[in-house]
């Protein structure tokens, strides 16, 4: 069944007309990791806005599970979007516990244990914490629910070498198999080995949507030289 679907999405800002998205057309499946992946300005995070109901469509439609973003499918999405949106005052204790509050579907031991194995103090005040664990905690919160779609902006843009692994690994291993996530990215190498399919989006439109198997069997191509080959890179 599919999860997501976009029909012609497109959008537009400014007086000018900018075309961030034109005429979009997407299915993603239930039970798959997906890379969205292009270049910076390629269009990703106002495609993960749109799904995510934060900016409304010039033309075209989205919808989850055969219905445009709104109510349900506010609770059917965990979101972690490019920048820190957190209040700095507060503790990271206190913030799982914002999380139980709102979510019902926040998972607050999986949160500690996530917490643990990142070696991040929960109670330490959110502003003390580094850049690069400010993105971990975030990520942990949402992984932390137990929902059908994660949209992940940029997860390991932030973090160390040595921490991307084990950040992609607390994502592989913490979602159901009836759920999808979506990472968008342009550090292709960081995150291909635990791909199933590869979106590649330039100037807001799909090039290429495909499964990593496909892509390596029919091009003899890793993701990340196919990757820069079509951008040029």
């Amino acid at each position: 069944m599919t999860l997501l679907e976009c029909r012609g999405l497109s959008k537009s800002y400014g007086q000018a007309g900018w075309q961030a998205l034109n005429s979009v057309n997407l299915h993603v499946a239930r039970g798959k990791i997906i890379g969205l992946l292009g270049p910076n300005g390629s269009g990703k995070t106002t495609l993960i806005k749109l799904i995510n109901g934060l900016l409304v469509p010039t033309a075209g439609e989205v919808l989850i599970n055969g219905k445009p973003p709104g109510p349900d499918s506010k609770m059917a999405i965990s979101y972690l979007p490019d920048k820190t949106y957190l209040a700095d005052w507060m503790r990271v204790d206190q913030i799982l516990d914002f999380f139980v509050d709102f979510y019902t579907d926040f998972d607050k031991d999986r949160a500690l244990s996530m917490l643990r194995q990142l070696q991040v103090d929960p109670s330490l005040v959110f502003r003390t914490l580094s850049k690069g664990t400010k993105e971990k905690v975030q990520l942990v919160l949402v992984m932390s629910r137990r929902t059908q779609l994660y949209l992940l902006d940029e997860p390991i843009g932030g973090v160390d070498p040595a921490a991307r692994d084990f950040i992609l690994r607390t994502i592989i291993s913490n979602y159901s198999s009836d759920a999808t996530i979506l990472i968008a990215t342009h550090l292709i190498a960081d995150i291909e080995s635990v791909l199933d399919e590869a979106i590649f989006i330039n100037r807001g439109h799909i090039v290429v949507h495909d499964s990593v198997d496909n892509i390596r069997a029919s091009r003899g191509q890793s993701v990340d030289e196919m990757f820069r080959e079509v951008f040029a890179c």
